[in-house]
């Protein structure tokens, strides 16, 4: 038979259970470095099919790396976990988890007869931490040939454009008063805020569609007849290339500045995880990937296809600028839904959302396969 043939029998004898896991995860959203449940189910999943099974790894306690293969270049397919705050598995981890076990139970009996090794890397906190950077400093991915992972969405892009990001905290230091009796002797750290978030909303106008900035309050006072000596927000700082990060970043610190001299006020600034870098598709595994993802009936797009202001960031962009790697987009058809919406969380367990699962894994099964079978480890 075949060794796609043999990979996609051995995926069909796992695809009720990865089905199983999909919908659990998507009932039991554990969110970054918390996702103890879901990590300990999916290590005893490859656990019982043979992994040799690393769990905790890496010194994350809800990480792990399933293996399989003596020998060969290594190929890593990750498997994110973690959910969103309120809105659950809203990004599809779920889906992306099930794929990659899938994928890496898919490829386990052929690792030694073909001369590869496939790890399934259990990857926590991906959402605003960046467990994958851990994971990177740790040496998760030293030495590996590949990597890739697909990801659910509402189009089919084999390489879609994903922008760097850095997430960060702002605190304005005011001076309480009484806001009616005495606000001339108040310094009112919400109004560096409001100045701020005005400052940023002024620069908008001088962007590239490949930047992005957005806030929220996370604290704004404590009640209206005190002026606010306190204030925090939460800002995303979004870009298509280092270099453009750095200017970037640069000017959106001078808003910061000029909200704390206007007002009085003094600021401070907290990075929270680790900055995201843009994605670099290879070229080779994108064109396989596309191939086997025709075979399964799936036709991909191009990112130079789509819109490039419409991107997100992810710690897979770093895994991408020390490893040869892919992140496929695939559709589970969610109507009018977009990541990070309740509506588009419901779909990750639909008809649709299993068959992301299924195509996410044969797809990147096939790809090591082809990897393999051609000898394209040094084209990479």
């Amino acid at each position: 038979m075949d060794p796609k043939q043999r990979a996609e029998r051995g995926f069909a004898g796992v695809e009720s259970e990865l089905a199983d896991i999909n919908r659990w995860m998507y009932d039991h959203p554990e969110v970054g470095f918390e996702e103890y449940e879901t990590s300990a189910r999916l290590a005893g999943f490859m656990a019982e099919h043979g992994f040799e099974v690393e769990y905790p790894a890496y010194g994350l306690e809800t990480a792990f790396a399933a293996r399989a293969g003596r020998g060969g270049p290594e190929v890593v397919i990750c498997a994110e976990m973690d959910a969103l705050p309120k809105v659950g598995h809203a990004c599809g981890h779920n889906i992306i988890a099930a794929a990659a076990a899938g994928a890496g139970v898919a490829l386990a009996p052929l690792a030694d007869e073909l001369g590869f090794r496939v790890t399934v890397l259990g990857t926590p906190a991906e959402e605003k931490m960046g467990g994958k950077i851990d994971l990177i400093n740790a040496g998760a991915f030293a030495g590996v040939a590949a990597s890739m992972m697909v990801h659910p969405s509402n189009s089919n892009v084999v390489d879609p454009h994903v922008l760097g990001v850095r997430h960060i905290d702002v605190e304005f230091h005011g001076k309480d008063s009484h806001a009616a009796f005495a606000p001339q002797l108040g310094i009112n750290a919400l109004d560096a805020f409001v100045q701020a978030y005005v400052n940023v909303s002024t620069l908008r106008q001088a962007l590239y569609p490949t930047d992005k900035i957005h806030a929220i309050v996370t604290h704004g006072g404590d009640a209206p007849n005190i002026i606010p000596s306190y204030t925090r927000s939460s800002w995303y700082v979004r870009a298509a290339t280092r270099e453009r990060m750095e200017e970037l970043y640069g000017r959106v610190i001078a808003c910061f500045d000029a909200a704390a001299a206007a007002t009085g006020c003094t600021w401070n600034l907290e990075q929270i995880g680790h900055s995201f870098e843009d994605m670099v598709s290879n070229p080779v595994m994108v064109e396989l990937f596309a191939a086997n993802a025709a075979a399964l009936g799936r036709r991909m797009g191009r990112g130079a296809d789509e819109e490039p202001g419409a991107a997100g960031s992810t710690d897979m962009g770093n895994v991408s600028q020390v490893v040869p790697s892919i992140h496929p987009f695939l559709s589970i058809n969610p109507g009018d839904a977009v990541n990070h919406q309740p509506e588009f969380a419901a779909h990750t367990v639909t008809g649709d959302g299993e068959r992301a699962v299924r195509d996410g894994a044969l797809a990147m099964a096939w790809t090591v396969i082809d990897l393999a079978l051609q000898d394209r480890w040094g084209d990479l």
